[in-house]
C-alpha cells in the first residue's frame, strides 16, 4: 500500500520548518552542544512499492528526530540570544547611564557659568555708570 498523502504532508511539513530559517544559517558554524547531532535526511527510493513504503517510514522517522532537533535548537537559541540581549542591554545602560551624567554635568556647568557672567557683567555695567 503506498502513503502518497502522509509522504507528501511529511515533506511539506520539513520544507516549511526549513524554510522559517535565514538562508545564510547553514554558512554559519553555531550549534547547542547538548542537542546532539543533527539527524541526517534519509535517501528515498522509489524503484518498488516496497522501497518506496521503506522510505516513507525512514522520512517519517527523519521528520520526528528532525522536529525534536529543531525544538531543541531553537529552545537554546532564545536562551542564548536572550542572554546576549540582556548582556547588551546593560552594556548600553551603562555607557548611556555616563553620557546621560556628563551632559547633566556640562548643562549645569553651562547654567552655573551663564548666571556668574550675568551677575558680573550687570556688576560690571552698574560700576561703570
Amino acid at each position: 500500500m503506498l502513503q502518497k498523502g502522509f509522504l507528501l504532508a511529511s515533506i511539506g511539513g520539513l520544507v516549511a520548518m526549513v524554510a522559517c530559517a535565514p538562508a545564510h544559517a547553514a554558512e554559519r558554524a553555531w550549534a547547542p552542544s547538548t542537542c546532539g547531532a543533527e539527524p541526517q535526511a534519509p535517501v528515498v527510493d522509489v524503484s518498488s512499492v516496497e522501497k518506496y513504503n521503506v522510505s516513507v517510514d525512514r522520512v517519517s522517522a527523519y521528520e520526528k528526530a528532525a522536529r525534536t532537533y529543531n525544538a531543541c535548537v531553537s529552545r537554546i537559541a532564545v536562551k542564548e540570544e536572550t542572554a546576549i540581549s540582556n548582556e547588551a542591554r546593560e552594556k548600553i545602560a551603562y555607557i548611556h547611564d555616563g553620557s546621560t551624567a556628563v551632559q547633566q554635568r556640562i548643562g549645569a556647568n553651562f547654567t552655573q557659568l551663564t548666571s556668574a557672567l550675568k551677575v558680573g557683567g550687570a556688576r560690571l555695567q552698574k560700576a561703570a555708570h
